[in-house]
């Protein structure tokens, strides 16, 4: 999940089927000339990491840097838990939220190359003989490309009051995608199928159940086997349970649109089962690992030039000043050019990614609370906050 939409949106035939990833060569070890650099770097992040904590009141949070030679750090400010005053550590986990859009659509793209599917095809093609297919809104208009960038017109289920009350109710379920779809059937569109844009996990569901009846198998197995173990994103999982190893815990907001408030992490165990995210989110991770994802996803290690390219056509976003979204992908316009990333939201947790192409940087954060009376927004402010002090200095260094 991206968002809660009022405040975040305002501050995958019968073929077997094999994506074969490269693996990015390993960086060469940094000269003794490259690490001082580097290390001055790691003590201003860390230093500004722990102002945006003390200042603005938030438990805890990290940060992690990829620099344009693969040269990487992370560092941490705060603490993981708030009751037991635990410090927070660099390589601490919390969850991604959309964030896990990005693996899922990297998966699509790399399907649509291999001719399994196109992305003007209509969904229709593999989903009209489910008995639930026509109660969803635009069903027969809807494209492929529409469900990657969220201009299909499908409402989003996670925030309805009805959802939240029975995702309470049942904590330890496991939600089937269609069930979970079911609380959006036959709902009006907001708009006609491509004539808009409107964020929702519910976009990534549909086109999860989609591929996943080309593929024969799960989408997970081809995340793990082409993504998480090529790149060595060891500290990345599904979070597909209540008990998942090295989650911190993250504090909700006191309105959160899901009805819990306070510490996510109750002995030992999230209060819901986060497994209803699927291709919505659903990944455990930490910064470092987030950060070296967007420096090769975006850096062109993952997908082809051609499907970078496809990937990074935007259409307009309402997340924020002249913001575009593309497939699995958004796209912000900065002081330092253009950036691709993603942003997540799981209640208690707040997640960011970027890179800066004209610097060739990766920045992620990651915040165990999502009460943006304390965080005063998302990460991606914070992550424009740390460009300003050390892109000029990673730009002049490159020019020299």
């Amino acid at each position: 999940m991206l968002k809660p939409s009022l405040l975040v949106l305002a501050v995958v035939a019968a073929l077997a089927f094999s994506i074969s990833l490269p693996v990015p060569p390993m960086p060469r070890p940094p000269s003794p000339a490259e690490r001082e650099p580097a290390s001055r770097l790691q003590q201003q992040v860390q230093q500004r990491l722990s102002e945006f904590q003390s200042t603005n009141g938030f438990p805890g949070a990290t940060m992690a840097v990829v620099l344009p030679d693969g040269t990487s750090f992370a560092v941490a400010a705060g603490v993981s838990n708030i009751e037991k005053n635990i410090p927070m550590r660099a390589n601490d986990r919390m969850l991604a939220g959309s964030i896990g859009k990005t693996f899922f659509a990297t998966i699509f793209l790399r399907m649509i190359s291999a001719g399994q599917m196109h992305l003007d095809d209509k969904i229709s093609i593999w989903l009209k003989d489910e008995p639930w297919f026509h109660h969803l809104p635009n069903a027969d208009d809807i494209t492929v490309r529409m469900l990657m960038n969220h201009t299909s017109g499908i409402p989003e289920y996670a925030e309805l009051p009805t959802f939240s009350k029975d995702l309470a109710a049942n904590p330890d379920k496991d939600w089937p995608p269609e069930e979970l779809l079911s609380y959006i059937f036959d709902k009006p569109a907001p708009f006609p199928a491509g004539q808009g844009w409107s964020y929702a996990d519910a976009n990534y569901l549909v086109l999860g159940m989609a591929a996943e009846k080309v593929l024969h198998h799960r989408l997970y197995e081809d995340i793990d086997r082409t993504i998480l173990k090529p790149l060595k994103l060891e500290n990345t999982r599904p979070s597909t349970a209540r008990v998942l190893p090295g989650l911190i815990t993250g504090y909700s907001m006191p309105d959160s649109p899901f009805p819990v408030a306070g510490a996510m992490l109750r002995g030992g165990k999230l209060v819901f089962n986060p497994k209803f995210e699927w291709t919505g989110g659903g990944f455990l991770s930490n910064s470092s690992d987030l950060a070296h994802w967007a420096f090769n996803l975006y850096g062109g290690k993952v997908l082809t030039a051609a499907e970078l390219k496809e990937m990074e056509a935007g259409v307009p976003a309402k997340t924020g000043k002249n913001d575009e979204y593309g497939l699995g992908v958004q796209i912000r316009h900065t002081d330092f050019g253009v950036t691709y990333g993603h942003g997540g939201w799981f209640p208690g947790y707040l997640s960011e990614m970027e890179y800066f192409p004209e610097y060739r940087v990766a920045i992620a954060m990651q915040i165990n609370t999502d009460d943006f009376a304390k965080t005063k927004g998302i990460p991606h402010r914070y992550i424009v906050e740390l460009a300003r002090t050390i892109l000029p200095e990673i730009g002049r260094r490159s020019a020299e």
